[in-house]
């Protein structure tokens, strides 16, 4: 009993920060190259990069389970186009599919553009409009993106 009524007071407030609307909109966009590994090697340190910004790009925006397999496929397939390597591609495919779940609180996981509780909700049209003006101003500001190469 003395462990149950913590537990209870702790899932309440958890529930209590779970936001009722998406109304505020998506936050500008921002990307850390490749969060918790590496960008590249010892010796090209952004080898494989920009393969991570494409990916903060899908997550930010979030959406379906679907687009969230997509996206981290993408990844897996970009860093073994660029290192040859599919067990370094295997290891951040499977960080990123263990890790990004739009369950945790943290700031890499599936639509962190969007407050926390969100989910795998597909962009309606007008989110998808507001998330493409706050990329276009995200790569006006950084031509070069995060990794310092031209994106896109």
């Amino acid at each position: 009993m003395s462990v149950i009524r913590p537990l209870i007071t702790f899932f309440t407030s958890l529930l209590l920060c779970i936001p009722l609307s998406f109304a505020s909109g998506i936050s500008d966009f921002t990307s850390d190259g490749c969060s918790l590994f590496p960008d590249g090697t010892f010796k090209d340190r952004s080898l494989w990069c920009d393969c991570c910004l494409q990916h903060d790009i899908a997550y930010w925006q979030g959406g379906s389970r679907d687009e969230r397999s997509n996206a981290d496929e993408s990844l897996r397939s970009c860093v073994e186009e660029r290192t040859g390597s599919s067990v370094l591609a295997k290891v951040m495919f499977d960080g990123v599919r263990a890790g990004g779940h739009p369950v945790f609180p943290n700031w890499y996981r599936w639509g962190y553009g969007w407050t926390y509780g969100r989910g795998y909700a597909p962009l309606t049209p007008e989110e998808r409009q507001q998330a493409e003006e706050k990329l276009r101003l995200y790569l006006r500001e950084r031509p070069r993106g995060f990794c310092g190469k031209t994106t896109r």
